[in-house]
C-alpha cells in the first residue's frame, strides 16, 4: 500500500464518516488506485436500505473524486489546497456494491487547465465493472 488512511487525511480534509477512501495502491503523474473496503458498519447503511444494504451510486463517484483529490493535491503546486468535486458526465452503475465488497478505484486525469482536473474514473468489485464516471475536480482554498 503506497498510503494508508493516515496518510490520506495528511493530503485532504474528509474524515469519517465521509472518508471513503482506505487506501492509495497506486498513484503515477495522471493515475491513481485507490481501494474501499465496504465493510457494512458504514453509517450510510443505517438508512439505504436497511434491509438491502447498497452502497448508493453518488457516494462511490464520490469515492472516485476522493481518489483524484490525492492525484491532484500530492502535486507540490497543489499541496494543503482543497479539492471540490466540479462535475460529472456520463455517469454508468453497472453493479451493486454492497457489504464485504473490495472497491477498487482507478482514475486517470485526462486533463489539467490550471487549477481544474478533467478525469475518468472507473469502479470495480472482483474484476468486474461497477461504476465509471468522467469527474471535475477543482482545486481552491487551503486546507493547511
Amino acid at each position: 500500500m503506497l498510503m494508508n488512511r493516515e496518510e490520506i487525511k495528511a493530503v485532504i480534509p474528509h474524515r469519517d464518516p465521509f472518508l471513503l477512501i482506505d487506501g492509495i495502491e497506486s498513484m503515477a503523474d495522471d493515475t491513481v488506485v485507490a481501494c474501499k473496503t465496504v465493510t457494512g458498519d458504514e453509517e450510510f447503511f443505517r438508512g439505504h436500505f436497511p434491509q438491502y444494504p447498497i452502497m448508493p451510486g453518488v457516494l462511490i463517484i464520490e469515492a472516485m473524486a476522493q481518489a483524484l483529490a490525492v492525484l491532484m493535491l500530492s502535486r507540490p503546486e497543489h499541496r494543503g489546497k482543497l479539492g471540490f468535486l466540479g462535475g460529472m458526465d456520463k455517469v454508468r452503475f453497472k453493479r451493486q456494491v454492497k457489504p464485504g465488497d473490495q472497491l477498487r478505484l482507478e482514475v486517470t486525469l485526462t486533463k489539467l487547465r490550471g487549477t481544474i482536473g478533467f478525469a475518468k474514473g472507473k469502479a470495480f468489485v472482483d474484476g468486474e465493472m461497477a461504476a465509471g464516471a468522467d469527474i471535475i475536480c477543482a482545486i481552491g482554498g487551503r486546507y493547511v
